[in-house]
Formats: C-alpha cells, structure tokens, sequence
C-alpha cells in the first residue's frame, strides 16, 4: 500500500489534519514517563501505561521496527473545555474512527502499531497487573506511555496542537 492509496482512504474519515514520517525522527523523553508516573492516575494501573508497556528502551525500540508512522488529529467541540467529564466523553468518537482507520485502511498490515489518546478505557476496571488484558486487539497504549511528546511531533509537521477555546483535539499514531 504506498502512501498515496493511505491518503486516498482516510478522506473518507473526519480527520482534521494528518502527516507521514519515519518513526527515526520521534524523541523519546524520560521526562514523559516521569510526568506519567507523577500525575497521571493510570500509572501502575492500565496495561496501555507505563510500567505495563514496557521500559523507555523497550518502548523505542517497539516504535523504532516500523519503517513508517502516520499520525492524525480528530477534533471535538465542547461547552465547557474545563468540564473533564465532557471532555473525556468527545473521545469515544475519536476512538470509533481509530478502528474504522485500523480496519479498512490500515488493515492488510498484520504488524502495526497503534498508539492514541488517554489511556485504555475499553474495561470498567483494568485488569493489570493481575490478569491479562481481557481486550488486547481494542487497547491501545497512549501516546505519552511511550515516551513520545504529541506537540514535539505536530511541531515538526506543522499541525495544530491547540485547536480553540473549547475545543478538544485528540491524536492517534498508526506504525506500519
């Protein structure tokens, strides 16, 4: 599948704004696992988060087996921007177009990689680390538990980060 049948295919989606690179121009940050392990309540509690996703090293070396990245931007408008539960609510739609982009235009490429927004919430309750993962074709590790700063690379590429006053714009990463 060349690039130029990818772009042709995801017209078909609401994607906002989208770029390829190679996964060698990513910098990967210590300080992004740090801010995970500080502040974020999914630490030590999701399997699409750190520590669950493996070690920085590891987690490099996972994005760094790809030959391409394509990464894309789905944006929400909400009332209130400051309001978490509207906000997180607006990442469902994010996520159905994440599958429908991994099924039919991603698809034929059994080896991918699949990063996006948030942690997992396909399960009520996660069932790391005392148990498998229940949905390991529906989880997708975040962005950020790789290591990896979303503005870092929208700044490379030229695409917009803040979006306006309420509006949400959620990221997805597809390696292939």
């Amino acid at each position: 599948m060349t690039r130029e049948n990818i772009e042709k295919q995801i017209t078909e989606y609401p994607i906002f704004e989208y770029a390829f690179f190679d996964p060698s121009e990513i910098n990967f940050y210590p300080a992004v696992h740090t801010i995970c392990q500080l502040e974020c309540p999914q630490y030590g509690n999701s399997w699409s988060c750190p520590p669950a996703v493996g070690t920085l090293e590891e987690c490099q070396a996972r994005c760094l087996d790809y030959q391409h990245a394509f990464i894309f931007s789905t944006i929400s408008e909400v009332n209130d921007i400051l309001n978490m539960d509207e906000m997180l609510a607006t990442r469902c739609e994010h996520l159905e177009i994440v599958e429908a982009i991994k099924a039919n235009v991603f698809g034929k490429y059994d080896n991918k990689l699949i990063l996006t927004a948030e942690s997992c919430a396909v399960c009520e309750e996660c069932a790391y680390p005392d148990a498998a993962c229940k949905h390991p074709e529906k989880m997708y590790p975040c962005v950020e538990s790789h290591a990896i700063s979303v503005t870092d690379i929208c700044e490379k590429h030229q695409l917009s980060f803040l979006n306006g006053y309420n509006v949400i714009t959620w990221f997805g990463m597809i390696f292939f």
